[in-house]
């Protein structure tokens, strides 16, 4: 969203133009939660020196509790202030910084996403690409609050694909969301209601991938502080309404070098080239494992399901969408591909830090893709599939993360530490959600037996 660097400077002119009179110092946890310490503005210098310190014992997944002191170190480049002022009788506003997570010794944390995607960028830097940039599509349905501000199941409209009112009942809120992002720097393309009735989406211009993971995670933020302005709330949850549309987040990804494009050469087959087709194979191939990362939770499994647009099978073709991955119409600066499996409850950082690995290894290792799929796969019967080599994601949360288990190159995308730590939580959530008794097993056998 940035074009020039930020300075100390400018960030303590900012503080007194704008009466910033408090931080947030933002992180985000292996499972993709954004986590913040807030301090007030007398604590401006220590914050920028580095040596605000918190409990990482304390996050899911960082470190045990002998290992407790970390330090978060800010991105000055992601200085952000907020429009709303606080609620304190002096009023003031509050300021944005994200931070990457240091040890006491001043060295990275293995277990900061974000860290963790710099350190995957590297390797593609190595191999010759400038950049490597992600235009996400992230959708989200917004239920009404009861009036003790409490989530109801209740929609807030009956509205449908790119509908408009009176059908479409979140449109203010919804161009409100946009106004605040615009106001934040984000560059709008579109804003609309989605095919599930109180689902919507609203998508922006592709940036580098570390700037674009701290994009998804403001946009969340954003998102959720407004809807609560209009007595709703927001959710990225994959599935929350059996029987209609579940959310997505399509991910569309480029890879850049010195001349451009590297995925563009209008002299081979669909203009696509051969690093593209490469870097396709390796998404392929290394699917069922990263879909563990993409689609984390219990719930992201009951989005891919036949029936309602989500992807289920590990294929590609150009227009058709019934694949998991698409190659846009755009060519030249704006070719890219759409993994259109991820959903908005991933940890950005950890799913393009899997989804550039998986690339670049079909890179290395001169994987060669498939004939793109031209029919609609929905229609294809299993013996149809088997002839066309079509395999399914995995379809549940215990064979994703069984399949990760068995990637060494996705498990080199993450790391030992946030590996094992991932691994750990999916598993008890997986353990949990087995020993649950749920309400259609009440409805189903409770009366019957």
């Amino acid at each position: 969203m940035k074009l020039t660097t930020i300075t100390r400077e400018y960030i303590k002119e900012q503080v007194k133009e704008k009466n910033v009179r408090f931080l947030r110092l933002m992180f985000t946890d292996i499972l993709g939660i954004i986590k913040n310490v807030e301090v007030p503005i007398t604590q401006l210098d220590k914050v920028l020196d580095g040596e605000m310190m918190f409990d990482g014992s304390s996050i899911e997944g960082f470190v045990r509790i002998q290992e407790s002191d970390m330090y978060l170190k800010p991105d000055f480049n992601t200085w952000l202030v907020f429009s709303w002022e606080t609620d304190s009788s002096k009023k003031g506003k509050v300021a944005r910084l994200i931070c990457d997570i240091v040890n006491p010794d001043g060295t990275p944390f293995t277990g900061d996403p974000r860290t963790n995607l710099k350190r995957v960028l590297k390797e593609a830097e190595e191999l010759g690409f400038t950049d490597f940039n992600l235009g996400p599509e992230p959708e989200f349905f917004l239920f009404k609050l009861n009036e003790n501000d409490e989530i109801t199941e209740n929609l807030n409209d009956n509205g449908g694909y790119f509908d408009l009112a009176p059908n479409d009942l979140a449109e203010n809120c919804r161009r409100d969301i946009v106004l605040e992002l615009e106001d934040l720097g984000f560059e709008i393309e579109a804003s609309h209601h989605e095919v599930a009735p109180g689902q919507h989406e609203i998508d922006w211009k592709y940036a580098n991938a570390v700037e674009a993971c701290d994009n998804i995670q403001t946009f969340k933020l954003i998102v959720k502080t407004v809807a609560r302005k209009y007595g709703l709330h927001a959710t990225f949850m994959a599935k929350p309404i059996f029987g209609i549309n579940g959310s997505g987040m399509h991910c569309n990804m480029s890879l850049f070098n010195e001349n451009g494009n590297a995925f563009f050469d209008e002299n081979r087959p669909l203009q696509l080239s051969e690093t593209a087709y490469k870097f396709l194979a390796g998404l392929m191939d290394h699917a069922p494992a990263f879909t563990a990362i993409t689609n984390p939770t219990v719930n992201s499994y009951k989005r891919l399901v036949p029936g309602y647009e989500a992807p289920v099978y590990i294929a590609w073709s150009g227009r058709n969408r019934t694949p998991m991955i698409r190659v846009p119409e755009s060519r030249g600066m704006s070719t890219r591909l759409e993994v259109r499996s991820v959903d908005p409850m991933t940890n950005p950082y950890l799913a393009l830090a899997v989804m550039l690995k998986a690339g670049l290894d079909g890179i290395k290792r001169d994987l060669k893709a498939t004939e793109p799929t031209t029919d609609n796969i929905y229609e294809m019967d299993a013996a149809e599939l088997e002839s066309l080599g079509i395999k399914s994601l995995p379809g549940n949360l215990l064979e994703a993360v069984e399949s990760l288990k068995k990637d060494d190159t996705i498990i080199e995308a993450l790391g030992e530490h946030i590996f094992k730590n991932f691994v750990a939580t999916k598993t008890l959530e997986w353990d949990q959600y087995k020993a649950t008794v749920s309400q259609w097993e009440k409805e189903q056998y409770l009366h019957l037996y």
